[in-house]
């Protein structure tokens, strides 16, 4: 079975397990475009996302004030058997039923909160590793939709910054990327 959850998941899972695949060690203590994380930081917080949110399709509780080292071992396997078994857990059309126990929000939203999370911090993990990331247009309109319902509650909760002007000439992405709080001319120093 599938969902559109869990084949928008499908679509942004490739590119992001492939960016996972590219990180070198030697890049772990490098800057990304979110001032709060280096690499290791973002790396283990897409762990914490692939983890989590098979947690939330199952409605169990869901921990997100600890973010354990998961940077260990065979981490870009263990990255992409995690980003795999996210995707199973939201393929059940049940998962979509409802409102979040744990998070208070309809499970769909939190799917597209999910979607949004991997291409969003994709763009952060190609830019500070300087690796080519495409994102599949497809998944532009669900990260609109979560942006425009979603983005002012994400600002004051602290997950996303200020948003930044973008020029009238600037591409969707792009633009999504400022609603975000993210410079999308943003460089690895």
């Amino acid at each position: 079975m599938s969902t559109e959850i869990s084949d928008l998941l499908g679509r942004a899972v490739p590119a992001v397990t492939a960016l996972v695949a590219g990180v070198r060690d030697e890049q772990l203590g490098h800057a990304t475009p979110c001032a709060e994380f280096k690499v290791r930081d973002l790396l283990n917080h897409l762990f914490q996302v692939v983890r989590n949110f098979q947690l939330v399709a199952a409605r169990a509780e869901v921990d997100w004030s600890v973010t354990p080292d998961s940077v260990t071992g065979a981490w870009r396997d263990d990255f992409a058997a995690e980003a795999r078994a996210m995707i199973a857990a939201w393929s059940d059309p049940a998962v979509l039923d409802g409102v979040s126990p744990g998070m208070g929000l309809p499970q769909r939203t939190l799917g597209l909160m999910m979607v949004v999370d991997l291409v969003v911090h994709g763009w952060d993990l190609a830019h500070a590793t300087g690796q080519p990331y495409e994102v599949d247009p497809a998944l532009l309109p669900p990260t609109a939709e979560f942006l425009d319902s979603m983005g002012e509650m994400g600002r004051q909760m602290g997950a996303f910054g200020p948003a930044v002007s973008v020029g009238a000439g600037a591409d969707r992405f792009a633009q999504l990327l400022a609603v975000t709080g993210r410079d999308p001319s943003w460089r690895a120093g």
